[in-house]
C-alpha cells in the first residue's frame, strides 16, 4: 500500500498570492506602511504556532525562530500573547 504525500505550497508562494489578491482588491486605493501592516498580520500567528510547537518553552521558541529570547518576550507582550513564564 502506498501512502499519498500531501503537497504543500511553499510559504513564499502563499504570501505572494495573498499579496497579489490584496492588491487586486484595493481597486485603486492607496496603501501606506504595508511592511508594518504585514508584520502585524504575520508575527502573531507565527509566534503562536512556534510556542505551541515548543510546548510554550520560550527559550526553545526563540532558538527555533532564530531570535533572542528577550526579543521573543517583547513580541509576545506587544501582541498580547504573553504565555506563563
Amino acid at each position: 500500500m502506498t501512502q499519498s504525500i500531501r503537497q504543500i505550497a511553499p510559504l513564499s508562494k502563499c504570501v505572494r498570492e495573498a499579496l497579489e489578491e490584496y492588491f487586486e482588491k484595493l481597486d485603486g486605493h492607496k496603501v501606506t506602511n504595508l511592511y508594518e501592516m504585514l508584520l502585524k498580520e504575520i508575527e502573531p500567528p507565527l509566534f503562536k504556532a512556534a510556542m505551541k510547537h515548543t510546548k510554550n518553552n520560550q527559550s526553545n521558541t526563540a532558538m527555533l525562530l532564530g531570535i533572542n529570547r528577550g526579543t521573543l518576550r517583547k513580541k509576545l507582550k506587544q501582541y498580547k500573547l504573553e504565555i506563563n513564564s
